[in-house]
């Protein structure tokens, strides 16, 4: 019990080096903020519509998905480092991009719920401190489904946006 007590504590201080340079990085720091005040955890992380913020998955991608009427579902991508299911294979400047121009990597537009004309206006240094914090938060392996085209059938929750006058019982079923 002892020996594996001190082999726990060994390994550790031998991290912890590592975790604290993460925390006491400026730039990431700021981009942690920034991520929080823009609330990127509300359409990134699973279980946040459903009041119970799946934060061992955060920013792994949602569990609901966004109807657009005649464009279709929409679900907010992993936006991890993971590199098979979310964002770790893209350079800065591809998630530069894809915050401020809506732009994806393979020239895919982004889901018209997804904010960029505001993230537009971000600074250049807050656009990379972002950028900064999401390459150095944790992996959440984890492959949303879609996007969905109108008429494809969605295998998750959605809510729906309809134009002003419709009512859910004139919505397409």
């Amino acid at each position: 019990m002892l020996r594996s007590c001190l082999a726990f504590l060994i390994a550790s201080v031998a991290v912890l080096p590592a975790v604290t340079a993460l925390a006491d990085d400026p730039q990431i720091a700021r981009g942690k903020y920034l991520v929080t005040i823009s609330g990127c955890n509300d359409c990134h992380t699973p279980g946040y519509f459903f009041g119970r913020p799946d934060m061992s998955r955060f920013l792994g991608g949602s569990d609901v998905g966004f109807e657009i009427p005649g464009q279709g579902v929409f679900v907010g991508p992993n936006i991890t480092p993971d590199k098979e299911t979310g964002i770790g294979s893209w350079t800065r400047e591809q998630i530069v991009t894809a915050i401020q121009g809506g732009k994806r990597p393979d020239g895919r537009m982004l889901a018209p719920i997804m904010p960029w004309h505001a993230f537009a206006q971000l600074t250049a240094d807050d656009a990379m401190a972002i950028v900064a914090f999401l390459q150095s938060s944790a992996p959440v392996h984890n492959q949303v489904p879609g996007p969905f085209k109108p008429g494809e059938s969605v295998s998750t929750f959605m809510f729906r946006i309809m134009p002003p006058g419709e009512t859910a019982a004139d919505a397409a079923k």
